[in-house]
């Protein structure tokens, strides 16, 4: 008899140690969660990874050797970190980073605070025309910069006696910009305007409305454009190669980057440790100002 009271009790312990129906259960719908997610993120794992695997490429490419950068081995044998000392003491490596910074930092700036009146009064003034002039600014925008290169470089070369520098491409960043200009607008245009008439009524000026009131308010928008406007400058290729190209003192590095991939053909980890530090101030940049990035692009399109 005793042996028949324990006999239940032993089956019973004996299956739910060894996976009773509850243990088969959660072990069947946590299954299930992770088909479920690997399903839903299926996409954006693929995604991720075709953009990330390029950089993971040239990393690993950077820190190897020089005979087995040039065979078939994807991880190296031994990392060898000196490359990216060995770029940055190439002469005239320190001169292209600094013109790049210059020319990005000085042409965001002045992008940013010549776009900024502009569409402000796009945005918050009425006159006669105003439909017209965003027209015109728009249209700008469709116009591709190799149509009018040669009248340009004709005046910046032949009658202000600028080749061989980078004020050519800094000075017209002073007059504004037309897609700077309209991203401004349309996150100015979400702001209802009883705030500029409160301003007015405690007695702000435009200017000081402008200053005060709405530029605190729109700073998502700002670093935005900001971003967006460092971004093309540091990667310019174009603009350098038709201005400076005769002066190796005003190279920047995405022009200087193809003098030295022709200097260093054979030495592939060279020229990868030199992308990687071209590219690394990009996207520390956007790693850290990502959040107003996103916000900013996300707010200036919600009101047309």
């Amino acid at each position: 008899m005793t042996q028949a009271t324990l006999s239940p009790g032993t089956a019973t312990t004996g299956a739910k140690g060894h996976g009773g129906p509850d243990v088969r259960a959660r072990r069947t719908a946590r299954r299930k969660q992770t088909l479920h997610w690997i399903a839903v993120h299926a996409l954006g794992i693929a995604a991720a990874a075709f953009f990330v695997l390029p950089f993971v490429f040239v990393l690993l490419t950077a820190v190897m050797s020089d005979n087995q950068a040039l065979t078939r081995d994807l991880w190296p044998h031994h990392w060898q970190w000196s490359n990216f000392r060995t770029v940055w003491d190439t002469p005239g490596f320190l001169t292209w980073w600094r013109n790049t910074l210059v020319y990005a930092v000085a042409g965001t700036v002045l992008t940013v605070v010549s776009s900024l009146p502009v569409a402000y009064a796009l945005a918050k003034f009425r006159f006669r025309g105003r439909n017209l002039v965003m027209v015109l600014v728009i249209s700008t925008m469709m116009l591709p910069p190799q149509v009018v290169i040669i009248p340009m470089y004709l005046f910046w070369t032949k009658q202000m006696g600028m080749d061989g520098s980078l004020w050519p491409l800094i000075i017209p960043l002073a007059f504004g910009d037309a897609f700077t200009i309209f991203l401004l607008r349309q996150f100015l245009l979400t702001i209802p305007k009883e705030y500029t008439e409160a301003a007015k009524v405690d007695g702000c000026g435009e200017l000081r409305t402008l200053l005060t009131v709405i530029v605190p308010m729109i700073k998502p928008a700002l670093a935005a454009v900001a971003l967006f406007q460092f971004f093309y400058c540091w990667n310019d290729y174009f603009g350098p190669q038709i201005y400076a190209s005769s002066n190796p003192g005003a190279w920047t590095l995405s022009y200087g980057l193809e003098s030295f991939k022709g200097a260093h053909h054979t030495n592939w980890n060279l020229t990868m440790a030199a992308t990687v530090l071209v590219m690394a101030p990009v996207i520390v940049v956007f790693f850290f100002a990502q959040k107003a990035f996103i916000e900013g692009v996300t707010l200036t399109g919600v009101k047309g």
